[in-house]
């Protein structure tokens, strides 16, 4: 019978054993959940919501700074295309303005010749004056320094008394819109 109770104690032993092992184990886990909870104590719920409140005022200040750029360059863009808009009509009217000055360098001796090259200079003198009226006026080329921006070269000249890069001879004018040029002088150019 003792062996009986040896193993009834030896069994009982082993269950309270594994029941403190139990009991440690879950007052572990206690300990570490209230020292979670104590951490997440720590940070107040104020302070919680001042972080969450500081995260979406960033985002919406940067959201807000995005749309302001985009609203800038859409408004600078639509001035630039308006600024702009008669680029072509000018362009399709150079060569209409070149054939008149030709018209004007004609010379003859008749009376009608003259009348008629009178009109011609008066309708320059007018397309001249509506051109700059919207924006578009010659590039000044002669006796200038040769710039590639406003200036294409198409042929260059050693000339006496002349330094080298001086525009000496203007083969076609060039326009400008506004600030843009629309078809560069063509020039002859000192060596």
């Amino acid at each position: 019978m003792e062996k009986k109770n040896e193993t009834i104690n030896e069994e009982e032993l082993k269950e309270t054993e594994e029941e403190m092992k139990e009991e440690d184990t879950l007052s572990d886990e206690t300990i570490e959940d209230s020292n979670s909870e104590e951490v997440e104590e720590e940070k107040d719920p104020v302070e919680l919501l001042e972080e969450k409140l500081e995260k979406e005022e960033n985002k919406y200040l940067k959201l807000y700074a995005e749309f302001e750029n985009y609203k800038r360059r859409s408004r600078e863009e639509a001035e630039r295309t308006n600024k702009y808009k008669n680029q072509s009509l000018a362009t399709d009217l150079l060569s209409v303005l070149d054939n008149l000055e030709r018209a004007l360098q004609e010379t003859g001796d008749s009376e009608s010749f003259e009348s008629l090259h009178k009109g011609v200079e008066m309708v320059y003198k007018d397309f001249l004056n509506k051109l700059e009226a919207n924006g578009i006026t010659q590039i000044q080329a002669l006796d200038e320094q040769f710039d590639p921006n406003y200036h294409q070269a198409v042929m260059a000249e050693s000339k006496d008394g002349v330094e080298a890069g001086i525009v000496i001879e203007e083969l076609q004018k060039g326009y400008l819109l506004k600030d843009r040029v629309i078809r560069p002088s063509m020039v002859k150019v000192s060596e």
